[in-house]
C-alpha cells in the first residue's frame, strides 16, 4: 500500500513547515516540556491542530531513534509530493525558462542521499526534485531531517517514467545531463545555455545505462586520480554550485 502520511520531526523542519508549506500538515505534537514559543506561536497562527506529544508513541514514529527535540507533526504526502502533470502544466512554475534547473533521482535509495540533494537543491536555486515511484527512497521523516527542513521549499515531483519523463522535458527546452565518473564531457566546461535537467543515478551501481542514452550529455567531475569516486550527494552539491555559478 502506498503511504500517503509521514511523520516529520525536529524543530527547525517543524519550523520550515509551518512557514512554507503549513497546508501539508494534519496535526502538530509538542512535548510539554519543549519550550519554544516562538515554535508554537507559529502553530497555532497557521491554525493546524497542536495536541500534546506523547512519549509512549514518539519513539514509534522517528525514525532510527533520532532526536525529535518534543516537536513532532504529521504530514499529507499528496500536499508535499505533487504529480508531474499537475506541476509541469500550472503555468505559475514556467517550466523551460532558460534559467531554470530541475534534478531527477534515478534509483537514489538512502533517504539521507535524497534529503542532502534535496537541500543542495534549494541551496542553489533548482526549481525542483523529480522523484519516480519505484526503485527510489520515498520522501520520509529521514528524508526531510537530512534536507534541514529544506523539502517545504521547493516542489518535490512525483514521476511515473522516467523516459517519458525526460521526453516531456526535451520538448519543452530542457537539456538533460546525466551524473557518471565515467562521462567524457567534464562539468567545468559546460556552459549550461538552455534549461537543464541533472539526472542523478544510484549509490553503487551510477546512473543506469538505458538512462544515460537518453541524456543530451554524460557529465563527469574532475577529482583526484586516488578516489576512486563521489558520494551522490556530493557530486549533486558540486553539480548543482556549477550551474548556479555559471547562470548568475
Amino acid at each position: 500500500m502506498k503511504q500517503n502520511k509521514i511523520y516529520i520531526y525536529g524543530r527547525h523542519a517543524l519550523r520550515e513547515a509551518l512557514t512554507n508549506a503549513p497546508r501539508a500538515l494534519r496535526r502538530v505534537y509538542f512535548a510539554r516540556e519543549m519550550h519554544d514559543q516562538k515554535l508554537r506561536q507559529l502553530a497555532k497562527q497557521t491554525g493546524v491542530i497542536v495536541e500534546e506529544l506523547d512519549s509512549r508513541k514518539a519513539s514509534s514514529w522517528v525514525e532510527g531513534g533520532a532526536p525529535h527535540q518534543g516537536a513532532i507533526a504529521l504530514v499529507s504526502l499528496a500536499e508535499l509530493v505533487v504529480p508531474y502533470d499537475q506541476w509541469v502544466n500550472n503555468p505559475l512554475h514556467n517550466v523551460g525558462k532558460q534559467k531554470q534547473s530541475l534534478v531527477l533521482l534515478n534509483e537514489v535509495q538512502d533517504p539521507h542521499n535524497v534529503g542532502a540533494v534535496i537541500r543542495s537543491a534549494a541551496a542553489f536555486g533548482a526549481s525542483a526534485v523529480l522523484l519516480p515511484g519505484s526503485k527510489q527512497s520515498p520522501v520520509t521523516g529521514a528524508v526531510i531531517k537530512a534536507s534541514a527542513g529544506m523539502a517545504f521549499t521547493l516542489p518535490l515531483i512525483s514521476i511515473d517514467n522516467i523516459q517519458q519523463t525526460v521526453a516531456d522535458l526535451k520538448k519543452r527546452g530542457f537539456r538533460v545531463y546525466g551524473l557518471a565518473g565515467e562521462g567524457k564531457n567534464t562539468l567545468d566546461a559546460e556552459e549550461f545555455t538552455a534549461p537543464a535537467l541533472f539526472i542523478l543515478g544510484n549509490e553503487s551501481k551510477g546512473l543506469p545505462q538505458k538512462t544515460a542514452q537518453i541524456c543530451d550529455r554524460v557529465l563527469s567531475i574532475s577529482i583526484e586520480p586516488k578516489a576512486e569516486s563521489l558520494n551522490v550527494a556530493a557530486a549533486a552539491a558540486i553539480t548543482l554550485y556549477a550551474w548556479h555559478t555559471k547562470r548568475q
